[in-house]
């Protein structure tokens, strides 16, 4: 073989080394990039965790997402001395009422807005906390909307009793007692109330037991009520005849 043709077989080697390198260098690259795809965390399409705190631009919390809601330091309901100092004190004896408080429901599985000055103000979850004023009768998912000083003016939800459900939806006076409600119940009670205060209560519906305390005789029409007596009652029973 003379050096000419040694030289130009030593180039073409040189020249397929060359590419040889090129192929192995890229085929590296490609296998880092998978490599690295593969220890990539890849964005979740469900975020999984116990709760979120929403604050607005002053930082107070404003919204508590959870199962159950956080805790908020500047929420009211959770603070007994502001309990005591702004609704405890509207009671002749502030000492029983925080006696009474003090069993309430405060917590909840789902969403509560809280107002600038920390009042519940909207709650929507299962089960909604006690009203400031007393403690729910059964447990159930709900909406509750509140005024200004905290107190429940309106609510919609579904409560079990007894074993029994009933879906409920009410508009409450300014003294947090129920103004009027529009109620159907597993045991036949379906009826609007309303409640005008000092003892006047009207009643249309049909109720298998009667309405107010105590026992009381069924009834399907309108009924008319002051304190325990009845003023007017038009029933099926009391229609007259055709």
């Amino acid at each position: 073989m003379s050096g000419q043709d040694a030289g130009a077989r030593i180039g073409r080697l040189e020249q397929q080394l060359h590419v040889q390198r090129r192929l192995l260098v890229g085929v590296s690259l490609v296998g880092a990039v998978i490599g690295l795809v593969g220890f990539v965390k890849q964005e979740p399409s469900v975020i999984r965790t116990r709760g979120i705190v929403i604050v607005d631009d002053k930082g107070r919390e404003r919204i508590l997402i959870g199962a159950p809601i956080p805790a908020a330091r500047n929420r009211v309901r959770t603070d007994l001395k502001r309990v005591e100092g702004l609704w405890a004190s509207r009671y002749p004896d502030p000492k029983q009422y925080m006696r009474w408080y003090a069993d309430y429901r405060h917590t909840m599985h789902g969403m509560l807005v809280l107002d600038e000055n920390g009042f519940d103000r909207l709650a929507i979850g299962d089960s909604t906390p006690d009203p400031n004023v007393g403690k729910r009768i059964g447990a159930g998912p709900g909406l509750d909307i509140n005024d200004a000083q905290g107190f429940e003016r309106t609510g919609y939800g579904l409560m079990t009793v007894a074993g029994k459900d009933r879906v409920t939806l009410g508009l409450d006076s300014k003294n947090g007692t129920e103004g009027l409600t529009l109620t159907v119940r597993d045991d036949g009670h379906t009826g609007v109330r309303i409640d005008g205060g000092e003892g006047q209560a009207i009643f249309l519906g049909t109720t298998p037991t009667g309405i107010g305390g105590g026992k009381r005789d069924p009834i399907t029409g309108l009924l008319i009520r002051q304190g325990e007596r009845d003023v007017h009652r038009l029933s099926l029973d009391t229609a007259p005849p055709r």
